[in-house]
């Protein structure tokens, strides 16, 4: 196992990896950037060091600081959390090249599985169910437009590339497609420096499950049960839960095997996700896969027992995963997540960064909660606008209802807006008590419109 590690990431996920290594005896070094300069969060780790100014091209998305600091601190391995350079191939590569352990998939498998056009090509090969689409990317306007009346509308546009929703248009006829082609390659370049882009037929009303994998380099290769990361706001999810309760035996063991299948023609080890949507009637249909550890990881580790930064660096040391085969896999319980953002939901979501000058944590039975915020903490403009997880865990998923909504009205972040309101009206709503609800439900009843 490894002695000393690097956090390349910030806030949040860097404090939930330093705790896991803490627990195993491993030495942390972070990286920050001048925004993140007297974090609290910084103080869990044995060595820091400062990258850069707060802008993340020149400290976060920085590769060469980010390894000129790993041979400065001596480091055995490098964690990129998620988001920033996490599956970012050639980024992979050069850690591997200095000598340093990439706690992540293989260079090639990120490659494979990190470009969508890609993806879907492995998919078919082996079987998984796809929605019908391009079969690779799309090349012109003229080749959009006969695809779309091959397939029908309404189809959407992905950017093959990168992820959280940018670079995807939905469009309708062969206005919107001529427009939405141009918008989808225009964002996708400025987001990932990749304009490419492909399509498929877009599911109404559906949705949005994903299975968690986990891999080592000694053939072991197992699925921890689904998600079901429907509740989302343009493409980002906002709250998610594990197992989904729509999802029977059958369909779950069906599932959490093509997703296997999809993993192992990869050559794929560490943590992954296997992202499906599902349609009104039960279909499934392969989506992407991310090469990295979730935001939403906690609602597995919770209904698991395991710790998915911990089987990480135990693939990544080369020491087989705690748990070697399917059958040995149960999930019990119930377990909900709250993502809590620094945004006001009742002025279009807009950014609230500044000082939190009051912070009440909840807490009691069956609540975990993953922040680095608290009283004092000015959450910078920088960065993406969440600054926490709520996490909670009951034997029902009714009894985890009930939790949640409690810890919720437990929960004060005093100075700036958040999202907290809304989480509370989702949760206390009829028809998320009764998982009446797609990909489309929090813009078309939670978000009010003037």
């Amino acid at each position: 196992m490894f002695t000393r590690i690097m956090v390349a990431n910030r806030g949040e996920i860097a404090l939930r990896i330093a705790r896991t290594c803490r627990e195993m005896g491993i030495e942390t070094v972070a990286v920050y950037s001048k925004a993140d300069e007297g974090a609290q969060y910084l103080r869990h780790f044995d060595e820091t060091i400062c990258i850069g100014p707060p802008p993340s091209l020149q400290s976060y998305l920085d590769s060469t600081k980010i390894l000129a600091a790993a041979e400065i601190a001596d480091v055995e391995a490098i964690h990129p959390g998620y988001g920033f350079l996490s599956e970012n191939a050639e980024f992979a590569d050069l850690v591997r090249s200095c000598g340093i352990k990439f706690i992540g998939p293989p260079t090639e498998a990120i490659q494979k599985m990190g470009d969508k056009a890609s993806a879907r090509r492995i998919a078919q090969e082996v079987g998984v169910p796809l929605l019908p689409g391009s079969r690779g990317l799309i090349e012109s306007e003229d080749e959009a437009l006969a695809l779309a009346h091959e397939i029908g509308y309404p189809v959407i546009i992905k950017a093959s590339a990168g992820g959280g929703g940018r670079g995807m248009r939905v469009v309708h006829n062969d206005i919107s497609l001529r427009n939405g082609l141009v918008a989808a390659r225009t964002e996708a370049e400025a987001a990932f420096k990749n304009g490419s882009v492909f399509m498929e037929r877009y599911v109404e009303r559906p949705r949005h499950v994903e299975f968690q994998i986990l891999g080592d380099e000694h053939g072991h290769l197992v699925h921890l049960g689904e998600r079901d990361c429907s509740l989302q706001r343009r493409h980002q999810k906002v709250v998610e839960e594990s197992p989904c309760p729509l999802i029977s035996p059958e369909t779950r063991a069906k599932m959490g095997e093509d997703a296997k299948r999809l993993a192992a023609a990869a050559g794929y080890t560490n943590a992954g996700t296997i992202e499906f949507l599902m349609d009104p009637e039960g279909r499934y249909y392969f989506m992407e896969m991310n090469t990295r550890l979730q935001v939403e990881h906690p609602v597995t580790e919770m209904v698991t027992g395991l710790d998915l930064v911990r089987e990480q660096l135990l693939v990544a040391s080369g020491a087989s995963m705690t748990i070697t085969r399917q059958e040995d896999v149960q999930l019990r319980g119930a377990a909900i997540e709250c993502r809590i953002n620094a945004e006001d939901p009742s002025a279009n979501f807009r950014p609230s960064p500044g000082l939190i000058t009051g912070y009440i944590a909840p807490g009691g039975p069956g609540v975990r909660l993953d922040s680095h915020a608290h009283a004092g903490y000015r959450v910078p403009p920088n960065y993406d606008s969440m600054i926490g997880k709520l996490i909670v865990y009951r034997p029902t998923r009714d009894e985890a209802i009930m939790t949640m909504r409690r810890a919720l009205r437990e929960y004060d972040i005093q100075g700036i807006a958040t999202s907290l309101p809304m989480l509370r009206e989702i949760l206390g709503h009829a028809r998320f008590r009764t998982s009446d609800f797609d990909t489309s439900f929090i813009e078309q009843a939670i978000i009010k419109r003037p």
